[in-house]
Formats: C-alpha cells, structure tokens, sequence
C-alpha cells in the first residue's frame, strides 16, 4: 500500500508542443480520465503536492483543488525550463520532487516511491538505461534550482548538463525492475500509434 511521502512533492510536465501526436496529449481521453489526470491520480497518494507545468494558455482538464498550475515563463525552452518553474512553485516545506511528463499512463505509486527512495545524500536520482537517462522520471531536490538558474544564464538547457554539475543517482533500469517488472513507468506517448496501443492495453486490462 503506498504511503503518502512528507514533504515531497511531484512536478507534471504537460507544456510540450505535441508536434507528433498532432493534438495536446494532457486533454488525451483515457478510460474515464484524460492522461493528465490520470498521472495525476497515480502519484496523489504519494507525494504530499503536486504542481502542473502547463504551457500558456493551455486548456487543462479538471484537476483537484490542491493541484498547483503554474506556466513556463519561456516557450520552447523544453523539459529543464519546465523543472525550473515547476521547483520554484512547490510547498515551501517540500525538500524534493518526483518529475514527470503527462503522457505516462501506466506509471505506477510503486516505482514514484522507489525512486524517492534512491535519492539519499544526493541532490538528483535518475534513471539510466544503457547510458540514456530518463530526466522525467526522476527526484529533483529543490536545492538544484541555483544550478538550473545558471545553467540557464548560460544558455544551457540540457538535462544532461545538471546531472553533470550536482550530486546525481544514476539508478540502473534493471535495478527498477524490482518495482515495475516491464518498466511501464518509463513509457510515454509521444505519436497516435502508441496512445491507440495503451488505449487497446488499457481495455484488455478493464
């Protein structure tokens, strides 16, 4: 049974362009919910806040009163833009946070408090799979924003650059597999074929 995580928090980043799905993926029906609110039901029992990074003027579905909406100050900056405004907006008290993209439908409680937990004395833990990180599925102390800041004032906004200038946890997708066996928290959707497969998934599963 998952536990709700004191004073952390989730980020979900749904300001994408959604050039290959052709549509916003965070209004996307899935069963009852949309794929924003959906993520949002899978990590509301963990983490104690949860803040949406949304683009400007972005339609949004209904979301609970407690979720935090915020915008990315800068278009088209991508994901690193998205973390920056996204810790910047979180609970005063809140020491770190779980980030995510709105187009992972089959992201389970389970792997959010894992990875919560293979943060210790480090300021980041992300996933890495065969030398490819997973930025959006991992823990952010809010204590990287300085670094984000800087990194931005020198025109970097690779996530790959932070990992590189903090404490980071590169957590093996193998060693994930203990929580999530086919490592469905890492799958996201990013083009028509792929939504209509988990659609397909999500009614064989009903």
């Amino acid at each position: 049974m998952n536990q709700l995580i004191k004073d952390c928090g989730c980020i979900v980043l749904c300001g994408g362009k959604s050039s290959r799905m052709g549509t916003s993926k965070a209004m996307l029906p899935f069963g009852d919910r949309t794929l924003l609110q959906r993520v949002i039901t899978s990590v509301e029992n963990v983490c104690s806040s949860i803040v949406v990074v949304a683009a400007k003027d972005q339609p949004l579905p209904d979301l609970p009163e407690s979720v935090i909406v915020v915008h990315d100050s800068i278009e088209g900056q991508g994901p690193l833009e998205g973390i920056r405004v996204g810790l910047n907006a979180l609970p005063q008290a809140t020491s770190a946070a779980y980030v995510t993209s709105c187009d992972v439908p089959f992201l389970k409680p389970s792997f959010v408090e894992f990875m919560f937990d293979q943060l210790g004395s480090n300021e980041i833990a992300v996933p890495v799979e065969d030398g490819f990180f997973h930025p959006l599925a991992g823990v952010y102390s809010v204590s990287v924003s300085d670094t984000i800041e800087r990194l931005f004032q020198t025109g970097e906004r690779r996530p790959r650059m932070l990992f590189d200038q903090v404490c980071t946890a590169q957590v093996p997708t193998e060693l994930l597999k203990t929580v999530d066996s086919v490592l469905d928290s890492l799958v996201n959707l990013n083009e028509p074929e792929q939504y209509q497969a988990a659609l397909e998934r999500l009614h064989a599963e009903e």
